[in-house]
């Protein structure tokens, strides 16, 4: 039985209203808590917000929506539906691979239509392999999910069970890079089973090869697109708490938490005084500890993942070869890793992705106009180009960007731009996050599941972490399940692992022609 807050519980003030936060609200609300929530902006999704620039509505965070069950799961504890309130669209095909030397690959999550696509692009051996690395993804998957993902530990010692062993039968702890290579010897398509490591901020030749479950969820769970964009699932999220009897406060920032021994008694805005039975923190893990007022002791500092520049931009056409998500792959690999995670240098050959949501939903610009955003990683603040730098750095590096995309074959894309937001290490710094990165901190062995920083922090009786800062990660899926296991700490509540939604139907429940 894992440990949950002492004390009454009665009153849950959430603070921020991203994912994590909506999840643990919605998850508090069905266990009877009262919930309010406390958000900074003046919409809800934390890094899943919402720009709005001449016409052109602007998703400022994550563009990959996979596992759309574990959002299901928190409307149903409310007795709500995901697919009541978000109409989602699946991708075929879910990404397009684009490489240094011409090629292109459709990524489909169906097995069938996948062998097919591999065998066009690598040969009949390369088509097998993939079968046989696609069932060692649904094996893995298996094998993690429901001890290693959706879980909360108290102890290293809660790894030792049955699900380990079958962990380690599978290869989970070896090297990423190597084991997909078991199956696959085109470099190419090892790359498109591997770029996932970079969400974990950890090179694929050094990753753990139980992290190819993020490629699991990429490559043959389903990747949708709710229509409206991704701001769609928070506000929709809100919607849901607000109806299930949550107070939402948008517009505060939360200044201090009062406390009365190890207790917070209440949390502290600009405009108001908000007294607490027990609290949720979701932002990043500085902003957390300075209001706790303390931070854990480790062993070692935390390591952060690299970060990204993003590009958004409104233009007056697009291109063909662009799918909705389309990964633009450069001939380097490994000096890339390398220059992401430990030279700190900018991608000297870049891989990109770059997504085109009005591929599927038009009504995000205006008439006849398109949205792409690029997204280019880069090392963060800690290795790489101070967020000062980043002043000076930033035009000419947008403009750097535009000249690679136009070499390869994004004709004219400098002179289509009309409206644009370029995101860089500097913004995300003053928003709070950690060595300017959104991703938080990396998946080494050492920040991973008992060993990540835990979402109950000693010293505080009823105060619990939520994000991807903490259990268990990175990841919308996994910011999910953060709300989830951080109201279970409130609640006690069980654990339920959901099914994965049929990739042929919508989140609407209308089977797709």
């Amino acid at each position: 039985m894992n440990r949950t807050l002492r004390g009454r519980t009665d009153h849950v003030v959430v603070v921020g209203a991203g994912l994590a936060g909506l999840s643990a609200a919605l998850h508090l609300l069905g266990a009877g808590r009262r919930v309010t929530v406390v958000e900074r902006d003046l919409l809800p999704g934390g890094r899943a917000g919402r720009l709005v620039r001449g016409g052109y509505l602007i998703d400022t965070g994550p563009t990959v929506l996979t596992m759309p069950d574990l959002a299901d799961e928190a409307f149903a504890a409310v007795g709500d539906s995901l697919r009541d309130r978000v109409d989602l669209i699946p991708l075929h095909p879910a990404y397009r691979a684009r490489f240094a030397d011409g090629s292109t690959l459709d990524v489909h999550t169906g097995a069938e239509a996948m062998e097919a696509e591999i065998e066009r692009f690598a040969g009949a051996r390369e088509a097998a392999g993939y079968r046989q690395l696609r069932d060692w993804l649904e094996r893995l998957y298996r094998a993690q999910m429901r001890r290693f993902i959706d879980s909360n530990f108290d102890s290293p010692l809660q790894l030792l069970t049955p699900d380990l062993a079958r962990l380690a039968a599978l290869g989970g702890f070896g090297r990423l890079d190597a084991r997909i290579g078991r199956h696959l010897r085109d470099e190419r398509l090892r790359r498109v089973f591997s770029f996932q490591a970079l969400y974990a901020g950890v090179p694929p030749a050094r990753a753990l090869a139980a992290y190819a479950v993020i490629a699991y969820m990429d490559t043959v769970a389903g990747v949708y697109f709710p229509r409206g964009g991704m701001h769609a699932l928070p506000r929709a999220m809100a919607d849901a708490a607000a109806q299930a009897g949550a107070e939402l406060r948008f517009g505060q920032d939360v200044t201090r938490l009062e406390r009365a021994g190890d207790r917070i008694t209440a949390v502290v805005t600009a405009y108001d005084r908000i007294p607490c039975d027990a609290v949720v923190l979701t932002p990043d893990l500085p902003v957390t500890y300075r209001l706790l007022g303390r931070a854990p002791r480790r062993p070692l500092r935390i390591r952060n993942s690299p970060s990204a520049v993003v590009l958004h931009a409104g233009t007056d056409r697009t291109w063909p070869g662009l799918a909705h998500h389309t990964l633009s792959f450069g001939a380097a690999w490994g000096r890339t890793f390398d220059e992401l995670t430990r030279t700190g240098g900018l991608m000297s050959d870049p891989s990109l992705l770059i997504t085109r949501p009005t591929a599927t939903d038009p009504g995000l610009a205006p008439p006849g106009r398109h949205l792409h955003y690029i997204l280019a990683p880069c090392p963060n603040t800690d290795i790489g180009p101070s967020a000062a730098a980043w002043g000076d750095l930033a035009p000419r590096y947008r403009d750097s960007l535009l000249t690679e995309l136009e070499a390869r074959g994004l004709d004219g894309i400098g002179s289509a731009v009309e409206e644009e937001c370029l995101v860089t290490p500097a913004d995300w710094a003053a928003q709070g996050h950690a060595a300017g990165t959104p991703f938080s901190a990396a998946h080494t062995f050492a920040q991973t599941g008992p060993f990540r920083p835990r979402n109950l922090v000693r010293g505080t009786a009823n105060a619990v972490l939520a994000g991807c800062g903490t259990t268990p990660g990175v990841g919308v899926p996994t910011v999910l399940l953060s709300g989830k296991l951080a109201a279970a700490r409130v609640t006690g509540g069980t654990r339920r692992t959901p099914r994965r939604m049929p990739a042929s139907r919508t989140a609407s429940g209308r089977t797709l022609s």
